[in-house]
């Protein structure tokens, strides 16, 4: 896992009330690096954010510790899995 998605994981697992839940997967792209962060239904509002604010607020962290824009996806675990 890189430094990247280390410090998301840990940021996000601050928020949300089930952290055992929280899973930040790294994948390489022509511009960059994507990390999807997936999280338990229930605490897929909470990383969000009202009107996306604290999603918001994690794409500026990791972008000021990266020294470049990095996308950042939030998503809901699969139920069925």
């Amino acid at each position: 896992m890189s430094m990247l998605a280390e410090a998301l994981a840990h940021l996000v697992r601050g928020i949300v009330d089930t952290p055992d839940a929280v899973r930040v997967d790294s994948r390489p792209q022509r511009r960059g690096e994507m990390l999807e962060v997936r999280v338990a239904p229930e605490d897929l509002g909470r990383v969000i954010g009202r009107q996306g604010r604290t999603a918001t607020a994690l794409r500026t962290v990791l972008d000021a510790l990266a020294g470049h824009p990095v996308r950042v996806d939030v998503v809901e675990t699969d139920r069925g899995r």
